[in-house]
């Protein structure tokens, strides 16, 4: 990408040196924390505070910049109808692509049947205090409750506790009232443009504690959790992670395919969301990277703000493994046999009760408690099997979440006609493209060397107001619908 000094004279972007570069420091962070949790446990425990500032430093952005981007690209659309259409294709490639998940954790279990042998009397069976109060949340969680849950008690209740899907739900419908009210609406807009700006301005400065934020969580959990789960449980994390691996590459690897794109490819671009993915064990703090790469790459803004939003709380691929994975391994070890009508109603549950806890701490279990409880065959209990190696299967969970929410961006994107597959595939291969019309120009002495991939999503122009017409009809054109 072009950086362009003050005076508007384009210069070509200089190749950033790979020790400069975020990603490499984030992994550098992450091999130290994890050789520290293992070589002094109680110094990286010590480490937790560092990881947790630094996730709750990056989820204080994201309800805001959840709720101005949503707004932003439905307000600026002129056809609301397009907005309706994009929601119910992206809720529609949601459920597909839940049951493919789910149906590759239920074969892959069924052949590799790691349960059997176990011989687990659920009976007996001690739950932790915090493994109790997981197990209560999920038999309280019926199946209709993520139904009812969209909608919040307040205003401002949803960006206290980050509660994504009703601040989704506040945004659609604060998003269409600013577009139904035309010109009186149009310096709200460009407020709410001018807002996101902001958010996006220190997200970058947030961004510069990445490595030290991934090596505070590694030394934690490494350093709390041991390695020993690992190697007594080897087999079932193993399994998982080769699932997800298959899944990635066979079934999101042929949407890819089909949009003419390459996966890899893809997931080399999005390195530096990957790192601090698997630095912090949560997809959370890699939303507005994937949402500025994307419209980068040639995805419209409103496509974007739609639908990777709300595929953190219905698109959840990983853990759609993980539950169908984990269920029948727990059958299995408490030798509760299940037939083939039984585990296809348990992958029917699990389409519902796989949203009713996204965003939720401890989701992963409640959702599993809630689709054990709600089916009555399994034993809840037996969740402690497998409670202790669920920190060790998190990372992966949420790294196929994120992918998942990258590949049906782009296909809602070509769904909807509005994907520039050539654009993507440069931007994806590292060429150097053009900026977009509505996007600003980085100027080059903002930028530092670790931030300079980030800052060519995070900046926009103040010059843009210049080009502005004073009829808001006008201003709601497709450039200006992308220019936030």
């Amino acid at each position: 990408m072009d950086h362009t000094t003050t005076a508007g004279q384009a210069t070509p972007a200089r190749k950033t040196r790979w020790y400069r570069q975020l990603y490499f420091w984030v992994l550098t962070a992450i091999v130290f924390g994890i050789l520290l949790g293992w070589l002094a446990p109680a110094a990286g425990i010590a480490m937790e505070p560092i990881g947790t500032t630094f996730v709750n430093a990056m989820k204080m952005l994201i309800g805001p910049i959840v709720f101005l981007t949503i707004v932003g690209g439905i307000a600026s659309v002129a056809d609301l109808k397009k907005v309706g259409m994009t929601g119910l294709k992206a809720l529609t490639y949601f459920q597909i692509g839940t049951i493919c998940a789910l149906a590759f954790g239920l074969v892959a279990i069924n052949i590799f049947r790691l349960g059997d042998g176990v011989n687990a009397d659920a009976s007996t069976i001690k739950t932790t205090e915090s493994a109790a109060k997981l197990i209560d949340a999920g038999q309280h969680q019926e199946w209709w409750q993520f139904l009812t849950h969209i909608i919040p008690n307040s205003i401002v209740g949803p960006f206290v506790e980050g509660d994504i899907l009703q601040i989704i739900f506040i945004a659609v419908v604060f998003g269409i009232a600013l577009n139904a009210m035309g010109k009186v609406g149009a310096p709200v807009l460009d407020g709410v443009q001018r807002l996101t700006a902001v958010m996006f301005k220190i997200l970058g400065f947030i961004m510069k504690a990445a490595p030290i934020g991934a090596f505070g969580a590694m030394a934690y959990a490494v350093g709390k959790f041991g390695v020993s789960s690992l190697t007594s449980m080897g087999g079932l994390i193993a399994l998982f992670y080769a699932t997800s691996i298959l899944f990635v590459v066979i079934v999101l690897g042929s949407v890819m395919a089909f949009l003419k794109l390459n996966i890899f490819t893809m997931i080399r671009h999005l390195k530096e969301e990957y790192m601090l993915i698997l630095g912090t064990s949560t997809a959370e703090p890699a939303l507005p990277g994937l949402m500025r790469k994307l419209e980068h790459a040639g995805v419209k803004k409103e496509t974007v703000g739609l639908v990777v939003p709300t595929g953190y709380s219905f698109n959840l691929d990983g853990a759609a493994i993980y539950l169908s994975l984990a269920a029948l391994y727990i059958a299995q070890a408490t030798n509760t046999n299940l037939t083939i009508g039984q585990q296809l109603g348990l992958l029917a549950v699990m389409l519902l009760t796989s949203k009713g806890a996204a965003g939720v701490a401890g989701g992963g279990f409640i959702a599993l408690t809630a689709t054990l409880t709600t089916l009555g065959t399994i034993p809840a209990a037996g969740i402690m099997l497998i409670f202790g190696i669920d920190k060790f299967m998190s990372e992966c969970r949420a790294l196929v979440n994120f992918t998942g929410n990258a590949v049906a961006t782009l296909f809602i994107a070509w769904w909807d006609r509005t994907l520039d597959a050539d654009r993507a595939r440069r931007v994806f291969a590292g060429e150097t493209v053009e900026p977009l019309a509505a996007e600003d120009p980085v100027h080059a002495g903002e930028a530092t060397s670790i931030d300079a991939n980030l800052s060519e999503y995070g900046h926009h122009t103040s010059q843009d107001a210049k080009h502005r017409t004073a009829d808001p009809a006008l201003d709601r054109s497709p450039a200006y619908s992308e220019s936030i």
